[in-house]
């Protein structure tokens, strides 16, 4: 007979050659709520609750699939961003909490209207619209992305505009007081630092940028900005801490003012800011 109580020394038995005794812990606990809906505590509650076979199956299921390196997100086919539950699947990058500083950020001035370019799960505009009154609206270039974000919106009970086009075939953007993005940064050379759960499982189309031409996404949307932002409207971006000036640069050169950069938790430049005048 197996009880809940056999389940974290389940995960760490079968796991340890390839997490590290902590993200096992966490991962085992995600996988518990999602399949019982019990959070920590009540794991201790409920800890000699016997398990049924078909939750059995269940854990097997999601272990096997770890010991592949898939990442728990997409095994379980969601995530918590900012507060909010969202969806996931292989065309869809797994939030990370850099995103949700971003958010914060953004969130930290008031504005009536939003576009999110690079949307991806729709997690930046619908946490957006969630925390706001405002009009928000979303473009990605993968329509089965656009799809995801759109379950998510109905999820989390909000109304996004959704748009499935290709950025750099757009030539103008409706007036708005806020541009945000979080565009491919990742260099192609920097593939070699990236993590096997990362390289094998997440979109490569929303990660990564040639070495070449690594500020694409941001000279696009910076010059769509100048033409669609309202006097005093704000550009937000998540960057590469490697191209910090050269964005900083490339927005003075588009005439954008009061340019800030801003660290992560893990004290990396993250993200920026600029106002249009």
């Amino acid at each position: 007979m197996q009880i809940l109580s056999n389940i974290v020394p389940r995960f760490k038995s079968e796991l340890s050659n390839i997490y590290d005794d902590r993200e096992i812990v966490s991962i085992a606990y995600i996988s518990i709520e999602y399949i019982f809906g019990f959070n920590r505590s009540e794991c201790i509650i409920n800890s000699s609750k016997t398990l049924e076979n078909d939750n059995i199956n269940k854990i097997t299921f999601i272990i096997n699939e770890l010991k592949q390196k898939k990442p728990i997100q997409y095994i379980l086919g969601e995530t918590e961003f900012y507060g909010l539950k969202f969806k996931l699947n292989n065309s869809t990058l797994i939030p990370r909490p850099e995103t949700e500083e971003l958010v914060e950020w953004v969130l930290k001035d008031s504005f009536d209207s939003a576009i999110d370019i690079c949307s991806g799960s729709g997690c930046i505009s619908i946490a957006l619209a969630k925390a706001t009154s405002s009009k928000v609206s979303a473009i990605d270039i993968s329509n089965d992305a656009i799809n995801i974000a759109i379950e998510n919106a109905t999820l989390n009970n909000v109304s996004v505009d959704f748009y499935c086009k290709d950025i750099f075939s757009v030539n103008n953007l409706q007036k708005t007081d806020v541009i945000v993005s979080n565009p491919p940064y990742v260099l192609e050379s920097e593939k070699i630092y990236i993590n096997t759960n990362v390289l094998n499982f997440e979109p490569h189309i929303a990660l990564f940028v040639e070495d070449n031409n690594p500020l694409v996404f941001y000279n696009k949307i910076a010059k769509l900005a100048t033409q669609s932002l309202n006097i005093g409207g704000m550009l937000f971006f998540e960057i590469n801490p490697k191209l910090s000036k050269e964005i900083k640069i490339l927005l003075s050169g588009f005439g954008f003012v009061d340019i800030e950069l801003k660290k992560d938790i893990n004290d990396k430049i993250r993200m920026v800011k600029a106002i249009w005048k």
